[in-house]
């Protein structure tokens, strides 16, 4: 018998189908022919607890840190064991394996580390399928490698999994006993992405509260030209006190130019205009989604995930939505039309931006060498009858259709015009914008954008109408919301200097990834490190004083980056992962002795910040030891 063991049950179906022969349904599996196909129910091993070493590990203590297996061990997660259960009796009867976790670095680990667990020694085989589309599944099915060739991918994986582990645990223990001795009762938790993540929140609310806003000056002017009137800005120049992005700082220059420019005649000096096309925007990859949902809808990061999930799992309306793909296999082109007609034809809104859809027109969406082990959010084609969903849900789901819609939609082309104007030997500028051919944008409520400009010519005559000057300040950066901090982690090189990690943190997908970034938000807000106000999410005391009382790399991205440089050289070139572990524990050292119940105190006393919900009670016990999973830094999402 050959077993083939899938990632998630919807991977696990999908290559029955694509198998000769009638499924047979099992408990926990399919059997179709000679083969069998089960699943994982995303990870269903974790690291074990540090007590699974030694039972004295169970009382926490800084004269036990840092806590290094000599030999690491796993455990089933306790919900799933009942499917390693089934995995394990078909192992039994397979005379071959093949390893169908998704294609990427994750995906490697949570099938292999199964397999190994179990103690399988035969041969396994890799099945990589990207598309669960069944002449694709088909295709792959058609092409099995094996699996020997991925064993740098494991390697690398493998190592991010322990290094988390061993930073997660040692740092949580190590702060939450100086915590203790300084007087705090709870668990001061710290981890390789949530801290930095933390570290965010913190450092934007002190660029709020240390704000001092500053006065600056605007003065503007309608002028008369020959085919209508606008409006341009004074561009001052660098006689007059300007600030570093070219705002007057002082009224009196503007205010006596003001007073001298009604009637004033001028001319047009310079004209630029610029023809420019836009694509639409590309189908979501979870992340994105989960910034224009909250946006538009209000809804956080757990909450559309939550919803993609039902609108998956449930209502089987959308594809897998845990992906951080924005393309499209280009086998799904052709069938684009007859699927996103049986998704949209129950509902209006759709219905009408159906209508306006050219099928014969290909966006550049449509690119396997773009998709990855996920390809992006797509309708299925099953006819959605919107009205019978939640809110929330019809709202996702019109956003995700909306987006493959638009590739059907023709470029947005807009003609951009800047004129120059000499008025008393002073500089003025106006901008305007001519929209020349919609294209996909009446699908989206976006900004407006600068009005046209009446029909100029270089050279003509301009008559000053009218003059005023405003009178403004700098503003405060905004606090940061679901949307904007899942933008920072997707975007994290933004928020470090270095160019080295900047190119690296770019090339690595940001901080966290789809399947994490709501959780590690809500884990922020749960423990009581982050507060939701409305919208926005600021950092309680707590949440500061955890960040002020870490070294200071603790609570930056840096970290991220130099692992991934680190882990991508085991993946891709095959390096042993000892010396990264080794160079961790080193790291690992060095951040231990910083923990101090002095400088703790301190934070906790001195820290500014929103007051936060006291987090669940995670300790207490008189060893001070938490429940064993609350604060484990190896606590993966699990995929289904």
């Amino acid at each position: 018998m050959r077993l083939i063991i899938a990632e998630k049950p919807s991977l696990g179906r999908a290559i029955a189908d694509a198998l000769p022969g009638s499924p047979r349904r099992h408990d926990g599996a399919v059997v179709v022919g000679d083969t069998t196909v089960t699943w994982c129910l995303g990870h269903l091993l974790e690291q074990a607890p540090p007590d699974a070493y030694d039972p004295a590990l169970k009382q926490w203590r800084l004269d036990a840190l840092p806590i290094l297996p000599e030999r690491w061990k796993l455990m089933p997660r306790p919900k799933a064991r009942g499917q390693l259960a089934v995995i394990r009796k078909l192992l039994k009867d397979a005379h071959e394996v093949v390893h169908a976790g998704d294609p990427d670095r994750e995906g490697q680990l949570l099938v292999q580390e199964v397999i190994e667990h179990l103690g399988w020694k035969g041969p396994v085989s890799r099945l990589l399928v990207s598309d669960l589309n069944r002449p694709a599944v088909k295709r792959a099915l058609g092409r099995l490698e094996d699996n020997a060739r991925f064993t740098p991918l494991y390697r690398a994986a493998q190592s991010r999994a322990r290094a988390d582990w061993l930073y997660g645990i040692n740092l949580t223990r190590a702060w939450t006993v100086s915590g203790r001795q300084a007087g705090h009762d709870g668990v001061l938790s710290v981890g390789r992405v949530q801290t930095p993540v933390l570290g965010l929140v913190v450092r934007r609310d002190a660029e709020i509260r240390d704000f001092r806003p500053t006065p600056f000056f605007v003065l503007w002017t309608d002028l008369a030209v020959a085919q209508g009137r606008l409006r341009a800005w004074w561009q001052p120049g660098e006689a007059h006190p300007l600030d570093d992005q070219g705002r007057l700082l002082a009224r009196e220059p503007a205010a006596e130019l003001a007073e001298r420019l009604p009637g004033a005649q001028g001319r047009l000096t310079q004209l630029e205009s610029r023809d420019k096309r836009q694509a639409a925007p590309l189908p979501y990859s979870l992340s994105a989604l989960q910034v224009d949902a909250a946006r538009r809808h209000g809804l956080s990061a757990k909450a559309t995930l939550d919803v993609c999930q039902r609108l998956y799992e449930r209502h089987q309306l959308i594809t897998y939505p845990r992906s951080d793909c924005r393309y499209l296999p280009e086998e799904h082109f052709a069938a684009a039309r007859t699927t996103l007609e049986g998704a949209c034809r129950a509902d209006d809104t759709l219905r009408g931006w159906l209508a306006g859809a050219d099928f014969s027109h290909r966006s550049k969406a449509w690119n396997d060498k773009r998709v990855g082990a996920h390809h992006a959010l797509a309708p299925t084609g099953k006819p959605a009858d919107l009205s019978r969903l939640e809110k929330a849900e019809a709202d996702v789901f019109r956003l995700i259709a909306r987006n493959v819609l638009a590739q059907f939609y023709p470029l947005l082309a807009v003609r951009e015009v800047k004129a120059d104007f000499l008025i008393l030997e002073e500089h003025f500028r106006a901008k305007g914008q001519e929209v020349l051919d919609p294209g996909w944008k009446p699908l989206f409520t976006t900004r407006e954008e600068a009005p046209p400009l009446p029909p100029l010519n270089e050279g003509e005559a301009c008559r000053v109408a009218e003059a005023g000057v405003e009178d403004r300040e700098t503003r405060a950066p905004e606090p940061f919301t679901d949307a904007s901090l899942i933008k920072a982690m997707m975007n994290i090189a933004r928020y470090v200097d270095d160019p080295a990690v900047r190119r690296t943190l770019r090339e690595h997908d940001g901080l966290g990834t789809e399947a994490t970034r709501a959780g590690i938000i809500e884990t922020l807000v749960e423990r009581g490190y982050l507060v939701r106000q409305a919208k926005a999410l600021r950092a309680s005391r707590l949440g500061s004083a955890l960040i002020a009382s870490l070294p200071d790399a603790a609570g930056r991205p840096e970290r991220t980056a130099l692992w991934e440089q680190r882990l991508g050289a085991i993946a891709e070139q095959g390096d042993d992962p000892a010396p990264f572990l080794a160079a961790l524990i080193e790291d690992l050292r060095g951040l231990l002795s910083a923990a101090d119940a002095g400088k703790i105190r301190t934070a906790l006393a001195s820290a500014q910040g929103e007051q936060a919900p006291a987090p669940r009670a995670r300790s207490g016990k008189k060893r001070g030891a938490p429940r064993r999973r609350s604060t484990a830094a190896t606590k993966r999402t699990r995929k289904t």
